[in-house]
């Protein structure tokens, strides 16, 4: 069936126009005696075969038509119907019957322009009618079940059948038909309790559906009219039209209208709490579009207000915010004075902070005395479980103004707007956190980029290191510099604090320390002496450090023909000391005081510098305080005991194997715990070969 259907469509415009130019001829033939008499007289069948033709050419040309009804609009659809074949079926078939009215009695019309006006009439009333039945379809179809898309099948089914009554029966139709047209009529009826489509309609369209649905009636009545009058014109040549088929059609057409018209009328008068309800869930939707798109807070606010003032039909408002303080952030046709004078009175009662609905305002104490000229009064607070962030305040000129419907919905729109807010709110910290993270990653790379990865190479001595941030970014700093070819500066330190602010002093710091390492010129006389270095770094950094951080660092110039080095400390860990001759473990305790913490030029005395004479075979441990300090489950502390002890019992192993056996040991001290401060390491062992050529 369905493929039969499938085939018929291509060819039911062209079965529609042919078997309608069919009808014409054989009309005008029948109207015409001297064409007849030399073509001949058409038979009635074949006059009804071409009219059966053509309506089923129309009708199913018509149904395979994509659907006119778009979502939920109604009224275009039916006002396409009436301005298009509507209007023109109308228009066409009132001026053929103004004509034959304004004819003078006993004048004969033209039979051959009866029959021609009549078969386009015939024509337009047929398209019209298949029109209608198919808008009729799209709104039966509106929200409806399966079963009534197959029901309404069977009623195509049927009514296409009665198209062959009037070719097999001729004029007068067995009674055994009529149980079948009654079925049909009765299907027709069925099928227009589906109106369902009218209760998305708000007022306006309402009434806009009831005339255009009297209209289409109209234009029904108008061709009722027509061929009842026509049905007496001697001039009319063929049988009349399908009688079955058009009275069924145009049965269920203006039966299906005259209930819609009569459903629509009874919904009007609860058209307006139908379209509160629209309202308020399109506020709602509101809502949660703006919670998905991310506005701001005051966005979120604003719709709030105007949605709760609108759904309630509130005749004043305002909204408090507590971060606006005491003027309100929103107000909607209140005064000051009826503010000011309502919250004082619930702050007096101390109900200021939670749901209270008030409808009978001139009877409540209290309330009285204001001389409100509000009957009724909500008042809905906007807060979480952790947060109260402000109060709505609604209120109506009569009593009993407010329903707990209201109150109900107040409650939704408050905890959407709270919650909208929240999301909001940790949204922007998200985006902090982030932008947070992202520069700390780019100074964990600018930090990355200030540590040397090149170790100096020489055949005096082993140098390994080890660096471990505590965070992302870190306050530990060494750094190296080769002098001359028998000379090296090597400085450690630590930057008070963390984050991009140490990461930004250690840049700071490995500039001084390249920028005066310039004015060591021993060649000349004149070797920089570290305890210069630690009061000329004092100095430059008195002038782009914070008052409140400081820098501890320990400064070291090795000289392998001298075979020693000088060192001087500013505030820094001891330096470890292993002498390979009197096979001692042993801490400088040099005096020094960190970088930044005096900025004068006392400074300079408070720092000493230290001599030493190395041999091959002795081993010196730079370290920050994060080795030192580092602390396991029981909080106790590494200490500097524990690392001597280390290095008196390791002092034979390579500077790579030591570095290894400190840092294994300490693992092993903290058992896991991640180091709670910055682990920087620096291992040199003096070596017996001579320096390179």
């Amino acid at each position: 069936m369905v493929a039969f259907r499938e085939k018929l469509i291509p060819v039911a415009l062209p079965l529609a126009v042919l078997s309608w130019l069919a009808l014409l001829v054989c009309m005008l033939l029948r109207a015409y005696a001297p064409a007849a008499s030399q073509w001949g007289t058409p038979p009635d069948w074949l006059i009804l075969l071409t009219q059966a033709a053509f309506a089923a050419g129309v009708f199913v040309y018509e149904r395979s038509r994509p659907d006119r009804l778009r979502g939920a609009e109604f009224v275009p659809l039916l006002r396409q119907l009436l301005l298009g074949p509507g209007l023109l079926a109308a228009g066409a078939a009132g001026l053929h019957l103004a004509e034959r009215l304004v004819l003078p009695a006993g004048m004969a019309t033209n039979p051959l322009l009866l029959n021609t006006l009549y078969t386009i009439n015939l024509g337009l009333f047929v398209y019209f009618l298949a029109r209608t039945c198919y808008a009729w379809r799209s709104l039966v179809f509106f929200r409806a079940q399966p079963s009534t898309r197959r029901e309404w099948e069977w009623f195509e089914l049927l009514l296409g059948a009665t198209l062959l009554f009037r070719l097999v029966q001729g004029q007068n139709l067995h009674w055994t038909v009529y149980p079948i047209m009654a079925i049909l009529a009765g299907l027709g009826v069925y099928l227009s309790a589906h109106q369902q489509w009218v209760a998305y309609l708000n007022r306006r369209q309402k009434w806009e559906v009831v005339f255009l649905q009297a209209a289409v009636l109209g234009v029904m009545a108008t061709y009722l009219v027509y061929f009842r009058y026509l049905q007496l014109a001697p001039e009319l040549a063929g049988p009349l039209a399908q009688h079955a088929f058009l009275l069924l059609t145009s049965f269920f057409a203006g039966f299906y209208a005259v209930m819609g018209l009569l459903v629509t009328l009874f919904n009007l008068p609860t058209a307006g709490v139908f379209e509160q309800k629209r309202e308020e869930i399109l506020s709602m939707q509101r809502l949660a579009q703006l919670i998905q798109k991310g506005q701001t807070e005051h966005e979120v606010y604003n719709l709030l207000f105007d949605s709760a003032v609108q759904t309630v039909e509130a005749d004043a408002a305002w909204l408090d915010l507590f971060a606006e303080g005491a003027n309100p952030f929103l107000e909607h046709k209140v005064d000051a004075t009826t503010r000011q004078g309502i919250c004082q009175l619930l702050t007096d009662y101390n109900i200021g902070h939670i749901e209270y609905l008030n409808n009978d305002l001139p009877h409540s104490a209290g309330f009285r005395a204001l001389g409100l000229e509000y009957g009724s009064l909500i008042v809905m607070p906007l807060r979480s479980s952790k947060h109260h962030y402000g109060t709505l305040y609604l209120l109506k000129r009569f009593r009993q103004g407010f329903d707990r419907e209201n109150l109900s919905l107040l409650q939704i729109f408050t905890s959407q707007t709270v919650l909208s807010i929240e999301n909001l709110r940790l949204l922007e910290h998200s985006l902090q956190n982030e932008r947070v993270k992202e520069e700390l990653k780019i100074a964990s790379l600018v930090q990355e980029g200030l540590i040397p990865k090149t170790l100096p190479a020489d055949s005096w001595f082993e140098i390994r290191w080890h660096s471990l941030p505590a965070r992302e970014v870190g306050g530990d700093f060494y750094d190296f510099l080769q002098l001359s070819s028998s000379r090296i500066a090597i400085i450690i330190g630590d930057v008070s604090g963390k984050g991009t602010t140490a990461a930004f002093h250690v840049a700071q710091m490995k500039g001084i320390f390249h920028s005066l390492m310039l004015l060591d010129r021993p060649e000349k006389g004149q070797p920089l002496q570290p305890s210069k270095f630690m009061a000329m770094a004092n100095q430059a950094l008195s002038h782009c450090l914070e008052r409140s951080s400081f820098i501890t660092a320990s400064f070291y110039i090795i000289d392998y023909k001298e075979r020693g080095f000088a060192f001087a400390r500013a505030g820094h860990c001891h330096t470890l000391y292993y002498n390979a001759i009197t096979e001692e473990s042993f801490y400088f305790q040099t005096e020094g005081l960190g970088l930044g913490i005096i900025r004068d030029a006392s400074y300079e005395k408070r720092i000493k510098n230290m001599y030493y004479d190395y041999n091959p075979g002795d081993v010196m441990v730079m370290y920050t305080d994060g080795i030192v300090e580092a602390r396991n489950a029981e909080d106790e502390e590494y200490g500097e005991a524990r690392l001597r002890e280390l290095l008196s019992r390791s002092h034979y192993l390579e500077a790579e194997e030591l570095k290894q056996a400190i840092i294994t040991d300490l693992e092993q001290f903290s058992r896991g715990l991640p180091p709670f401060d910055d682990q920087t390491l620096l291992v040199i062992k003096f070596k017996n070969a001579q320096p390179m050529a």
